[in-house]
């Protein structure tokens, strides 16, 4: 656990508290074992454990949903979202044009690294919502595709 070293009448003890449970504390003085008790109830220090929220991906469909569109419902519609937060440093599509699922969309400067955003859609781009230059936090929509 903790080491110290003492100096009483000239003589130097290392000591190494071993354990504490309440006011019994397990100490080595020199390579001895010795229990000792404490006139006081003793806590040990621990280090906080650093608690982490799970990380949940940015999607605009909800996980119990199925990621298959209905035979009757249009095929691939939705947006395109910003992975993390960046800015934009070009846009290699515009509206109009017929995007396929893995196509380049988005160059995005993210932590001083340019990030590739690909289409995870196929159809249409309907709207581009962010311009080249543009600060984008993570979700933000960057691209809307539809039919």
């Amino acid at each position: 656990m903790k080491r110290f070293k003492f100096k009483i009448n000239g003589n130097t003890y290392e000591t190494e508290i071993i354990d504490i449970e309440d006011n019994i504390a397990t100490i080595e003085i020199n390579g001895s074992r010795y229990t000792v008790e404490v006139d006081q109830t003793l806590t040990p220090v621990k280090t906080p454990k650093l608690m982490r929220t799970p990380a949940v991906p940015s999607t605009d469909i909800h996980p119990a949903v199925s990621k298959t569109s209905a035979p009757i419902g249009p095929k691939g519609t939705g947006y395109i979202k910003s992975p993390l937060p960046g800015v934009i440093l070009d846009i290699l599509v515009k509206e109009g044009d017929y995007v396929k699922i893995g196509q380049k969309v988005i160059v995005l400067e993210a932590m001083k690294m340019e990030n590739n955003i690909e289409s995870d859609k196929e159809g249409r781009v309907v709207s581009i919502k962010k311009q080249k230059g543009d600060a984008v936090l993570e979700g933000d929509i960057l691209i809307v595709i539809g039919e």
